[in-house]
């Protein structure tokens, strides 16, 4: 690949969608201070910017289709998951539109002071380095609350779903909301490095793997930047004895299975306590089972392709290597072979015991391990034994 190009590849047919020029450092520090300057309007008057968000909201809305099909093009999600995105971030966008005034109002706090008060500022120009598995989620999730508080952004899309990032940018601007409020840069990680160091960026957001989170908390805190990083997650799903097992199989195949199992909160260990585990594991099965695979454009299709061939080998990789250790794979397992893209089978694995690299690693994709427990109080140490910290859920009546 030509250094200074991005091509962007659709993970259904494996056919190059759009190739795209990387931004120079020129360029980009024009980005930066476009947002500066900005920054110094947007950041006074909150009515203003409040409906400029619920003018964002109804573009997001009036081109969901549009939106939703270029999601679905880049990374595979299924085109129902591509219009519920598109639909939580309008919901979302409106909600901060709704409430900042509120969230944003002065404390008075007691001190040894006639009066003290806390106050909320902007910080000023906001960089956004965010993945691809939620494209408009992930930039948007913390651009409606920073744009409410006065901030201006600039955002630094995953190169796989970059015109994903140029809509956000083309929606905000349709919106009226005013030029250098809202960019998208086409970049790389050399980009993303200056972007940070930039001296026009008061404040870095991170969204995605634990290795690059590291990185970008170390490069920004060395510019005294404030930083949020959200960062890998391997969250467990436990099934205590008493659980309604109609509800937590179902759960269990929402829960592993939404976004083709690429989501940073999937649930990700399956840990059943034995009494109940032949149940469950049966009803799981059956229902994980009954998903389609096949073309994310199609209404009724449940799974997509993953991203790219990377993850499609990563997926075969470790099922392989749980079998060699012990696992016994109850369904799935393999590529889909008769058709192009990156498609994988949705999979359950059981024999798992917590030492396994399933039970440690994060799999971003659709397999499923399924470690027994003796009992709840086994099982919740078996979900704290992780380096990892997201979410979880605990399945009972009680």
């Amino acid at each position: 690949m030509n250094e200074q190009k991005i091509k962007t590849t659709n993970p259904t047919t494996e056919e190059v969608l759009k190739e795209y020029e990387i931004i120079d450092e020129e360029r980009l520090n024009e980005s930066v201070q476009r947002a500066r300057d900005a920054f110094a309007e947007w950041k006074k008057d909150f009515d203003k910017r409040a409906d400029h968000l619920y003018s964002f909201a109804n573009e997001l809305r009036k081109n969901k289709e549009n939106l939703a099909r270029t999601a679905t093009q880049e990374m595979g999600k299924s085109i129902k998951e591509s219009r519920a995105e598109i639909d939580k971030c309008a919901w979302t966008t409106e909600y901060f539109a709704d409430n900042a005034k509120l969230f944003l109002a002065g404390e008075v706090i007691n001190t040894d002071a006639r009066k003290s008060i806390v106050t909320f500022e902007p910080l000023g120009v906001i960089a956004s380095i965010m993945p691809w598995n939620y494209p408009y989620w992930q930039g948007l999730r913390f651009a409606a609350p920073s744009l409410m508080t006065g901030n201006t952004i600039v955002l630094k899309p995953a190169s796989a779903t970059m015109q994903c990032g140029i809509e956000i940018e083309k929606t905000f601007l349709k919106a009226g909301v005013p030029e250098g409020v809202f960019q998208t840069l086409v970049g790389d990680s050399k980009s993303a490095e200056s972007l940070i160091d930039s001296d026009g960026v008061n404040a870095v957001t991170f969204t995605g793997s634990v290795p690059v989170g590291a990185k970008v908390a170390q490069r920004a805190t060395s510019k005294l930047k404030k930083t949020v990083l959200e960062l890998g997650g391997s969250d467990p799903f436990i099934v205590c004895k008493d659980a309604d097992i109609e509800k937590a199989s179902s759960g269990a195949v929402k829960g592993r299975f939404v976004n083709c199992g690429q989501s940073c909160i999937a649930s990700k260990r399956f840990i059943v306590v034995k009494d109940i585990a032949k149940e469950f594991t049966e009803q799981f099965v059956q229902k994980t089972e009954k998903l389609k695979v096949g073309d994310p454009l199609a209404d009724d299709t449940d799974l997509g392709p993953l991203v790219n061939s990377k993850s499609l080998e990563n997926m075969e990789g470790i099922v392989n290597r749980s079998v060699k250790e012990g696992a016994e794979l109850i369904t799935g397992g393999e590529r889909v072979k008769d058709r192009k893209g990156y498609f994988y089978r949705p999979t359950i694995l059981t024999n798992v015991t917590p030492a396994m690299e399933i039970a440690q690693e994060e799999v971003f994709g659709p397999v499923t391990p399924i470690i027994l427990a003796d009992d709840e109080k086994q099982a919740v140490e078996i979900a704290n034994d992780s380096k990892f910290g997201l979410g979880a859920s605990i399945w009972t009546q009680n």
